[in-house]
């Protein structure tokens, strides 16, 4: 099972838990299984049928670019974080 870090932010839909173990093939499936365990979840993951620009995933310390294609490994950790991107001062 991949382990899943989840974010300060998404802590109180998890009971304050900060890491859940989730099986799935890619971050799609790691996504509807956390929603299947925590409702609500994938609300704040997802806009619309790609994940949402305000998120960026890292499996095993990589950003990824692919969004819910990404493969996920049975032992991977896999981070949702909030995207950061630059400002106009």
């Amino acid at each position: 099972m991949a382990t899943v870090f989840i974010p300060p932010l998404m802590r109180d839909l998890t009971n304050g838990r900060d890491r859940i173990d989730v099986d799935g093939a890619n971050v799609r499936q790691i996504v509807t299984a956390l929603e299947a365990l925590y409702p609500g979840i994938r609300a704040r993951l997802v806009d619309g049928e790609t994940i949402s620009p305000r998120v960026a995933v890292a499996i095993d310390g990589y950003v990824t670019r692919l969004g819910f294609l990404e493969r996920v490994g049975p032992t991977s950790e896999v981070h949702f974080l909030p995207a950061i991107s630059g400002g106009n001062e």
